[in-house]
Parts: C-alpha cells; sequence; structure tokens
C-alpha cells in the first residue's frame, strides 16, 4: 500500500542543494525509509534524475554490510560518481555506521552531492542531531500519518476513519494490518521491543518499573496540566515509591528525546511571557499511546484535543498552552482573579491561532463557556474552536470560528476558514 506524504516530500524539494545534510527524523515506523527511498527516489526520477546518479544504501540491510565501515562507505560512493552531474546519496539508518557523522561531514566536501539520510534508535535521538550536525544539517522531522493522509488510504465513510484513526494511530503499518487483533499486538510488540528498549539502553535506566509507570501516568493524562514535581508526589501517595522530581524531569526528557512524547509549555497571552509552572504532554502516536494503556481509556475527549494538537505540529506550527487572567467584581464588591486556559496558541512566523478543544457543546451554556477564554485574550489573532459536533463552519459576531474536527483535519488550509 502506497501513501504519499506530499507536505514532506514538498520539505525535501525546497531543501535540494542547500549544501546542508537533509537529516530526516520521527519516530521510529513513523514512514522516513519509505518518504525517501521511494517517494522522494520516484520524485528525482520524475525530473529527469538518472538512476546512476542516486546512490542508495539500506545500512540495514545485510547486503551493505561492508558499507557500515566508514572508510569502506565513503570509497563506495566516490567509486560511484563519475562525472561532474548532480548526484543524490541517500543512506538510510546510517547510524549502523561508525563515525557516521564523519562520514557526513566528508561528503558535504564533494561538490556535487546532495546528502539525505535517516536515523533510527538511541543513537540517533533529537539531542543527538542539534549537538552533532549544528550548521551543517537540517532537520527535517517526519511525524505518522496525518488524519488526511490516514483518509488517502482508508477504504469507507470518513466517520468510521476517525474511529479508527483515533483508535490505532497513524504508524503506516497499521494500514495494511485487517483486523483489530493483528493491529493491537502489532502495536504492544512496537512499544515494548522497540521504543521502550532503545531509551533504556540509552540511558541505562535501572528503575524500569517506575519508568513504564511514568509512561503509563502521562499516557492517562493527556491534556492535563502537570510537573515533574506532582508527579513526584503522585508517585509517593499512590505508588508508595519515592522518585525525585529531578529523576521524573529526566525521565519526561528522554521521552521526548525519543519522539515518544511532546510537551506545550504555559503562556501568559496577555503578559506575553512563559510560565515555568505546569505544561501539558502529548503522544505523537495514538496508537502507540493506547497500546500503553492495554486500550482501556478511549476518552474521546481527551484523544481529540491531542489529534489536534499533533495536527497543528504537522503543518508546521510551535504549540503552547494559553492562559488568560480574568478580573472580575463578586457580589461583595471584591475583585476575584480567574485564571482561564486556551487549549492551544499554534504560532508559525507572524501567524498566531487561539485554538479551544470542545469535543461537544450541546448547550448554549457550554459554547458561551468554551469561547470565554477566547474572548478574554482581547487581541486581533484568529480564535477557532473545533468540536466533534456534526456541524458546518460558522463564525459568531466576535469573529470566532466554530468548526467540526474532521473539516479541520481533512484540509490543511482550515485556520483560514
Amino acid at each position: 500500500m502506497r501513501i504519499n506524504r506530499p507536505y514532506y516530500l514538498d520539505r525535501l524539494i525546497k531543501s535540494k542543494h542547500n549544501g546542508l545534510v537533509k537529516i530526516i527524523t520521527g519516530i521510529r515506523r513513523c514512514g522516513k525509509s519509505f518518504l525517501l527511498l521511494d517517494i522522494f527516489h520516484d520524485h528525482l526520477k520524475s525530473t529527469g534524475v538518472d538512476e546512476s546518479h542516486i546512490i542508495e544504501v539500506s545500512l540495514d540491510d545485510l547486503l551493505y554490510f561492508e558499507l557500515r565501515d566508514p572508510y569502506k562507505m565513503l570509497t563506495y560512493i566516490r567509486e560511484h560518481i563519475v562525472d561532474e552531474e548532480q548526484y543524490y546519496v541517500i543512506l538510510d539508518e546510517v547510524q549502523m555506521m561508525d563515525k557516521f557523522v564523519d562520514v557526513l561531514n566528508s561528503l558535504l566536501h564533494i561538490h556535487n552531492v546532495d546528502v539525505y539520510v535517516t536515523g533510527s534508535n538511541s543513537r540517533f535521538l533529537s539531542s543527538d542531531i542539534v549537538t552533532e550536525f549544528r550548521g551543517r544539517g537540517e532537520q527535517i522531522h517526519v511525524y505518522p500519518l496525518s488524519f488526511q493522509e490516514y483518509c488517502s488510504a482508508y477504504s469507507g465513510d470518513r466517520r468510521d476513519a476517525w474511529k479508527d484513526y483515533y483508535t490505532w494511530g497513524g504508524l503506516p503499518k497499521i494500514m495494511s494490518l485487517d483486523d483489530d487483533e493483528r493491529k493491537e499486538e502489532y502495536l504492544h510488540d512496537l512499544y515494548k521491543t522497540v521504543y521502550l528498549q532503545d531509551v533504556l539502553q540509552r540511558h541505562r535506566i535501572k528503575n524500569e518499573h517506575e519508568f513504564e509507570e511514568l509512561i503509563c501516568i502521562l499516557a492517562s493524562s493527556i491534556g492535563g496540566a502537570t510537573n515533574a514535581t506532582k508527579l513526584s508526589n503522585t508517585f509517593k501517595s499512590v505508588k508508595h515509591v519515592n522518585i525525585s522530581s529531578r529523576t521524573i524531569g529526566a525521565y519526561i526528557d528522554y521521552l521526548q528525546d525519543a519522539f515518544m512524547i511532546e510537551k506545550s509549555i504555559r503562556f501568559d497571552i496577555k503578559g506575553k511571557k512563559y510560565i515555568n509552572a505546569n505544561a501539558k504532554h502529548y503522544f505523537v502516536d495514538l496508537g502507540l499511546r493506547n497500546a500503553i494503556l492495554d486500550f482501556r481509556q478511549q476518552e474521546e475527549t481527551h484523544i481529540m484535543e491531542n489529534v489536534i494538537y499533533n495536527e497543528l505540529r504537522i503543518r508546521g506550527y510551535r504549540v503552547d498552552v494559553g492562559s488568560v487572567v480574568l478580573k472580575t467584581t463578586n457580589r461583595e464588591g471584591n475583585t476575584v482573579r480567574k485564571v482561564l486556559e486556551v487549549d492551544f496558541v499554534a504560532n508559525k512566523g507572524s501567524k498566531r491561532y487561539y485554538i479551544q478543544s470542545a469535543y461537544a457543546m450541546p448547550t448554549l451554556e457550554k459554547e458561551t463557556q468554551e469561547k470565554r477564554s477566547l474572548i478574554a485574550s482581547n487581541d486581533s489573532f484568529k480564535k477557532i474552536i473545533v468540536t466533534a459536533d456534526d456541524i458546518n463552519p460558522k463564525r459568531d459576531s466576535n469573529g470566532i470560528l466554530t468548526i467540526n474536527i474532521l473539516d479541520f483535519l481533512l484540509d490543511c488550509n482550515s485556520l483560514d476558514f
């Protein structure tokens, strides 16, 4: 089954010949290899590039075992460059080669070579990339399938697609599994044998049980604000285990580095500053999150919020949790300070959107409640409510757009309706 990834292909096309190593990152099994070896390869051929000028090496293939030696790899590539035309070097699972950073830097010295690499596991995580390739590489981060990409390969009604998507997630392999039992088994095995083991081995975590417990707590509280101190107290009161807030903070950082979760920081909209307090954590893939919890907690309310967060990140936005202080007067005439929350403050360049996730608004009172923080932000940036209610997009007298979740996800321009 072929699922095209037009957003990422466009990123790759725009990055061609920029003199940097294009480093394709993302959670394992999200489709990085297919993006380069199939989709991008086909693009190069469609633009007239000859096969002999596309040098591809999949280092997890035993056929290329010898090329895990850095000197043999450099010799192999140089032997294939026989003229002054442009060559494209694509190295998959590059972390399996010794001294891969030195090899990539060496390739940058060849004037007619454009370099693209993917990497996985504990030796090729986000913090490594920032450290090793500063100024010499461009990171193109790939997420699991968006709902739009998922629907492009789904046979059936979009409502059924939505239920499957928020249950099984967007790892591409899921699309080829034909029953729920196989999907559940695939996600369970992937979490235990790949994602979890990568982090445990890289950071030599001894308290494996407590680490897994933390992952479960984060998975069960998506959309809930928390911090390392609160989580430490939870372990003490509920699990009767002492884990310091510093250790928990480090564990969360490890999960972020492995692309399993992302953190959204609180932003004071009126004060225009970040607040070092509670943050929210979202899972990059909902199927993986559900597998961690054995598919027991399927609250569509919180899951929908996680999906919206992921969609904004896929579209290239930086996403914060908004905070608005509202001052009112009570019956006694005293000033009352109330903090309201905007689920997402999405920023990209000069664009900013305030977005509220509201699963259902069955009454006018509920609708007014959801709009309260948006109105209180009191600025000119666009304000949007995304709901599971079956409605057509509508805009009220305050300029607030209300849109159905499926319409929001299926149109990449939905923020500008």
